[in-house]
């Protein structure tokens, strides 16, 4: 397993594609603050973004700008016009290769990569190492409000790529799909750390934690090595359904499946904060 440079790009060739005016970058950071149960609260970054960014960035929010503001759930994915809107407000067009980074929670990043990618943005990338390593490599910074030529993009949603709580109904029955839990161990298995109403897992979920594929603070992926390692037990010949709170760290492990080539995949965008509160669904919980 590689890290994919048209998916997993260097900060030397983010600052490269720059100069040569062959990408956009956008700058995804925001800061989650967990709670005991429940959906986080999801802080913006605009403001660290205005005090310092990489040269020509643009900002999008993963709550303001990607999630629905009409959804049942916080982190539901935006619908296609206004993925369509604010991709025109800030100047990309379909065929742009887009590289998106930031700080603070790293999943927030991968999860814009998948929300763009479904939203038929071709081809989106992640900075690895994010803005800390930007910074870190002592490369160019810009502050404050940046100004864009608006386009007109016009996206296609990928609807099969998003699973619905029926669809992973239907995938337990059949017992045909890998249903893989992105949460931590402790979560996985009902025993600690934020539930979402009832404890614990989907049934015949397999656990491939996020955190163990990309840092969740410095947004460093893992080496390939390690990647590999975690997700050694999810067949490449069946299809997968990722999951996770809702819908954002299961993004991470997602990504880290398409890197390694797996090309069956949906993520469950709702994931537990919807699974776990419909009663009738099955949980089930290694804790008492």
């Amino acid at each position: 397993m590689t890290k994919r440079p048209e998916l997993i790009v260097d900060p030397a060739l983010v600052e490269a594609g720059l100069d040569a005016g062959t990408i956009r970058v956008i700058d995804c950071t925001v800061t989650f603050e967990t709670k005991p149960v429940g959906a986080s609260t999801i802080h913006s970054g605009r403001d660290a973004w205005l005090a310092g960014h990489i040269p020509g960035a643009a900002y999008l929010h993963m709550v303001d700008d990607l999630s629905d503001p009409e959804g049942a759930y916080p982190f539901t994915i935006a619908p296609q016009a206004q993925i369509d809107r604010v991709l025109s407000e800030i100047g990309i067009s379909p065929d742009d290769t887009v590289v998106l980074y930031g700080s603070g929670t790293a999943v927030a990043v991968t999860r814009a990569w998948w929300v763009l990618s479904v939203s038929g943005l071709r081809d989106v990338r992640i900075m690895d190492g994010g803005w800390q390593r930007w910074v870190a490599e002592g490369r160019a910074v810009a502050k404050g409000e940046e100004k864009f030529t608006p386009s007109t993009f016009r996206g296609s949603r990928n609807q099969s790529a998003i699973a619905d709580r029926e669809t992973v109904r239907q995938a337990i029955a059949a017992g045909d799909v890998q249903i893989v839990n992105a949460l931590s161990v402790a979560q996985f298995q009902g025993t600690g750390g934020t539930h979402y109403g009832r404890p614990g897992r989907i049934p015949n979920s397999l656990s491939v934690p996020a955190t163990d594929l990309l840092d969740p603070l410095t947004g460093d992926f893992a080496p390939p090595e390690q990647m590999a390692r975690q997700i050694a037990g999810i067949d490449p010949a069946k299809p997968v359904i990722t999951y996770c709170g809702g819908g954002i760290a299961a993004a991470a492990t997602l990504f880290a499946l398409h890197v390694a080539g797996h090309d069956n995949l949906q993520l469950y965008d709702n994931s537990l904060l919807e699974w776990s509160a419909v009663p009738d669904l099955p949980m089930d919980s290694d804790g008492n």
